[in-house]
């Protein structure tokens, strides 16, 4: 077998060449940064005039400005820094014309001890670095996030940057180390007839492999695709058993076991029969273990659905059998009245008989219907919805015992002790589905009731004949009660599954409890968030001082008038107050790039990828090292092919490139990882453009996220129905992460999943060097923790609300009895500050797991989200989030700007929604992926192809910028800064491509001064 993994190369290429010289290399200021850098403090200047000769403290300026910017140093000639040089003799030394600049290594080296001393930095700890490394190694196998991790641990311990191929060194040696670990300890572990087991994963039976049927997931929850999914599940589970005791030996976090498992999606059956054995088995171990989890989470997530499917079809058909009966009640009643009058009709004689009178009532309205309506009269009874819905329910029977019987079968449910009533159900069921026998063949003693509440006995028990005798209990009304009780604990978290993902318990998702207990300082320190370090006493103390200030702040300024858009109405001893909707208005994308020619979408990624080199990353399938030409026009085709939903097919007939040529460019080159680099590259590049700062919204980067629906033409398993956008159909959401209009990450969520859930998430993977300062979303963004997550982690959230006054009616908290606050503007209770403080140490393990991944980030908010309202310490970060959630509030209230800016940031959301929506035009916007898989693909490819156009605007409205500012027109600079880079009337997406002819590069040079000559008339 081929061992791919020797040789080893030298180094690791983690970043491109633009982002190694924008970390790594000498600085290349403009004016305005000499200015900045090279001003000096009053400290700085006495160690200045402390050295001896001129031209060692303009060595001393220049190091200094290098160290602020990079913190690093550099060695470098004075033609390379000639401009700089200039700038310090102009500015400190007018009078001194020096012919040559020489400056000793040691006088150097002297300089930047005193520059460390004077920036309170230390010297590079190559040992602490790498052993930095070699921890993130173990939580992910991925070089940038071990690559970031070295770089946060030296900003936040204050020490000097060693050059890039020295980090380069630590991070290929950390990987290296860690993979030669693994392979150790696998080896160690595996038993024959593991290794056997592994190894037939990926050999031919029969024609196919194991392992491709194994990647496979169900299109969508019918009874057949559960079905195939609970055999897989059964195919795997002994190797599944067995991962379950060899990879905590090896020591791997979740995240990392999520990563190798997607290395077995990624690679080809031939690419993993070339890896080194011990390497292969570690990758397909993860993956046996994931996808076993997985499998967990389909059968739950089916079963949800499923119970929600027939609980809503019940509610519905029992809603129309009460209109019916209300139908023919009121039909009834008007037939009634006709039998009252026969009391008062003169036309019948007092000589008729009884008999006579009741043969005419009864031609009226029969016996039943009379006794009916007589029982309604008398009792005022009301139609009893509930046993309409039990009704249909028990006509179902069959139905969703088809559904739900395989999958109840295939599962282990594990909960608190008060759920042992319910797991006993569970447990007879099962073992009543696997011996095939009906519930109706067990003596009712034998049948667990405990989980039958007094309120639905009346539905679930059929009278008996005998009245003399008990009711009846109804088998199956019974088995879909405890299907019910399943989903509504499963969701509660009440129940949950070990061998899930989503599901399982809360504590499995954290640090593990005796290691928080031996290591918790130590942990708190490698998570990196300052607050988890102050005492919580502290912490609270200071926020209690900044949120009483604040109130009284505000008040005063609503009393005196001075808040101005603060408008208040009394309605009789009603009062109300409102704020303005603020408008946000947004820069104009029309007017500038209308008279723009006309360029193909495929020149336009063409450019951008000449200009920042975004196709580097999309290395081939075989191997990340081994350098293979890539076709870049076959690349740039299946770009396009996948994120304007076109697909490979259609590409292959409506271009000069080939089907089958475009379907090996994708196999090869397109995957998921290699597609948020290439789209990093992007955004990377153009946050270093001028301009981008000129985006900042008051001096800040103020990102957004929303959420995008998309309908499906082809169900896959994360597809879910949402009338108002979907109608009957079912679709999914691209989620994104807007920031100065650049998409810095997206994820593609089921259109039944709460967006608040992803809002951390979002930003704390966001990968790309542009950070958010602040983060804004809608309603949809908002839950009972984000504003807390997002505090300790270090962002300002800033959702938008567009009823302020009633969200600050029930969400607005105090550190005192709102008896004690004068005022307008009132806490609704006071802050618990006990609650929080008696769970902080449980608090600070959740959000240290967050920190470390130990699982995904959107299960752990989702699930504290839905954690039992008696929970301590659910209850102690709520009430966190008051705190910030109230300081947030009063800041809403008393800032116009503020509420501006929101709007203004949401609004860049929605208008990149509307280039997304255009590029992704092919089959009127349905997507036709059979996956999840592939719709995680297609949203990359389109956000790919979207920031290459950003990028590409950005640049034409920068070369402008310059322009305008050589001629020194104001006027023009300004209509220029306020455009919108998210334009696309002069991009062509249609058409037929042709890749093959030779490459005609975009004249941005014609381009600018096409747009000048425009802007002049």
């Amino acid at each position: 077998m081929e061992n791919l993994n020797i040789p080893k190369p030298q180094r690791l290429k983690i970043l491109g060449d633009d982002e190694i010289d924008a970390l790594f290399g000498l600085p290349r200021f403009t004016e305005r940064q000499r200015v900045k850098f090279f001003s000096v403090s009053i400290r700085e200047r006495t160690v200045l005039e402390e050295l001896g000769t001129i031209q060692s403290k303009i060595c001393f300026l220049l190091q200094l400005g290098y160290f602020k910017d990079r913190q690093m140093f550099f060695t470098f000639e004075p033609e390379d820094v000639h401009e700089d040089i200039e700038y310090i003799l102009a500015t400190y030394f007018p009078k001194y014309h020096p012919s040559s600049f020489n400056v000793s290594r040691n006088t150097r080296a002297r300089q930047q001890r005193l520059i460390l001393e004077l920036c309170s930095y230390n010297p590079c700890d190559l040992g602490m670095l790498e052993d930095k490394a070699r921890k993130a190694a173990r939580i992910c196998g991925k070089p940038i996030f071990v690559f970031r991790e070295i770089i946060q641990a030296m900003t936040d311990q204050r020490t000097v940057f060693p050059a890039y191929s020295s980090l380069q060194n630590i991070v290929g040696k950390a990987l290296n180390h860690e993979q030669d670990r693994m392979k150790d300890l696998i080896r160690k572990h595996l038993v024959p007839s593991d290794v056997q087991a592994l190894d037939q994963l990926i050999h031919p039976d029969s024609g196919s492999y194991e392992i491709t049927q194994l990647k496979r997931e169900p299109k969508d929850f019918s009874a057949s695709e559960i079905k195939r999914e609970v055999e897989r599940g059964k195919q795997i589970l002994q190797l599944y058993r067995r991962s379950k005791i060899i990879l905590p030996v090896l020591g791997l976090s979740n995240e990392s076991i999520k990563y190798f498992s997607s290395l077995v999606t990624y690679y080809s059956v031939f690419r993993l029969r070339r890896f080194d054995p011990g390497v292969v088995h570690v990758y397909l171990l993860c993956f046996i273990h994931h996808r076993y989890q997985r499998h967990h989470d389909n059968l739950l997530a089916s079963l949800i659905h499923s119970v929600r499917k027939f609980s809503d079809r019940a509610k519905e058909s029992a809603r129309q059998r009460v209109y019916e009966h209300r139908v023919e009640k009121n039909g009834h009643l008007r037939k009634a009245g006709q039998i009252l009058r026969l009391f008062i009709d003169d036309e019948i004689s007092g000589t008729d008989s009884f008999d006579q009178v009741r043969a005419k009532a009864f031609s009226i309205l029969d016996r039943d219907d009379i006794e009916a309506v007589a029982s309604h009269i008398t009792t005022q009874a009301s139609f009893d919805e509930t046993a309409f819905q039990w009704d249909c329910l028990e006509s179902m029977a069959a139905q969703f015992k088809r559904h739900l019987r395989p999958i109840v079968r295939a599962l282990d449910f594990n909960g608190a002790p008060a759920q042992s009533q319910l797991i006993r159900s569970l447990q007879f069921l099962q073992e009543a589905v696997s011996k095939g026998r009906s519930l109706a063949s067990f003596p009712e003693s034998k049948i667990p009731a405990g989980v039958i509440g007094s309120s639905l006995k009346r539905y679930l028990y059929d009278p008996s004949p005998d009245p003399e005798s008990r009711n009846q209990l109804n088998p199956n009304r019974y088995e879909f009660l405890v299907y019910r009780l399943l989903r509504d604990r499963l969701e509660a978290g009440d129940l949950f599954c070990r061998d899930s993902v989503r599901f399982r318990s809360f504590e499995d998702d954290l640090v593990d409890a005796e290691q928080w207990k031996t290591n918790r300082d130590r942990l708190i320190e490698s998570a990196g968030l300052p607050l988890l370090k102050q005492p919580i006493h502290e912490h609270l103390a200071s926020l209690e001082e900044e949120l009483e200030s604040l109130l009284e702040r505000v008040n005063k300024r609503v009393e005196s008038g001075d808040n101005k858009h603060f408008k208040i109405k009394k309605r009789g001893s009603q009062t109300r107050w409102s704020l303005p909707y603020p408008g946000g208005s947004e820069e104009s994308r029309a007017s500038l790039f209308d008279t723009v020619s006309q360029v193909d979408i495929s020149r336009v990624l063409d450019f951008a990828n000449r200009q920042c080199q975004w196709m580097e990353p999309l290395e081939h399938v075989l191997h990340r090292y081994v350098k293979r030409e890539a076709d870049t026009r076959v690349i740039t085709a299946c770009i396009l092919a996948w994120g304007t939903n076109m697909g490979l097919g259609t590409m292959g007939q409506i271009s000069d490139i080939g089907y089958h040529a475009l379907m090996a460019g994708s196999d090869n080159f397109i995957r998921l990882e290699t597609l948020r680099e290439a789209n990093d590259r992007i955004t990377n590049a153009t946050s270093k453009m001028p301009l981008f700062r000129s985006y900042d919204i008051n001096d800040s980067i103020h990102s957004s996220s929303d959420g995008q629906k998309f309908e499906t033409g082809i169900n896959t398993i994360n597809a879910r129905h949402s009338p108002k956008y979907f109608g009957l159909k079912k679709g999914v959401v691209s989620y994104t992460l807007v920031a100065n209009h650049i998409p810095l990450n997206a994820r593609i969520i089921g259109a039944n999943e709460h967006e608040s859930h992803y809002v951390f998430d979002i930003l704390f993977n966001n990968s790309s060097q542009v950070q958010p300062d602040l983060h804004s979303t809608d309603t949809h963004g908002t839950n009972e923790v984000n504003f807390a997550l997002l505090h300790l982690f270090g962002y300002q959230f800033a959702p938008r609300y567009r009823d302020v006054f009633e969200k600050v009616s029930t969400s607005l908290y105090g550190f005192k009895h709102p008896n004690r606050y004068q005022g307008l503007i009132k806490p609704v209770r006071k802050i618990n500050k006990k609650t929080i403080i008696e769970s902080w140490d449980s608090a600070q393990r959740i959000l240290v797991s967050l920190a470390l991944k130990t699982t995904t980030q959107n299960i752990i908010v989702g699930k504290l989200n839905a954690y039992p309202r008696r929970n301590k310490t659910r209850q102690a970060l709520w009430e966190y989030d008051n705190i910030i959630k109230s300081l947030y509030l009063l800041r809403y209230i008393d800032s116009s700007p503020l509420r501006r800016n929101v709007q203004k940031a949401l609004n860049r959301g929605e208008s990149y929604h509307q280039l997304r929506r255009a590029v992704s035009y092919a089959n009127f916007g349905k997507l036709r992926f059979k996956t999840e898989y592939e719709q995680q693909v297609w949203g990359e490819c389109s956000r790919l192809i979207t920031n290459c156009i950003i990028y590409y605007n950005t640049t034409i409205l920068s070369r402008l910028l310059d322009h305008a500012q050589d001629d020194g027109n104001k006027e023009w600079a300004g209509r220029i800064v306020r455009a919108s880079p998210v334009a696309w009337q002069h991009i062509n997406f249609f058409g037929r491509y042709e890749f093959g002819k030779p490459d005609q590069p975009i004249d941005m040079v014609e381009t600018v001064q096409q747009l000048a000559r425009t802007l002049k008339k």
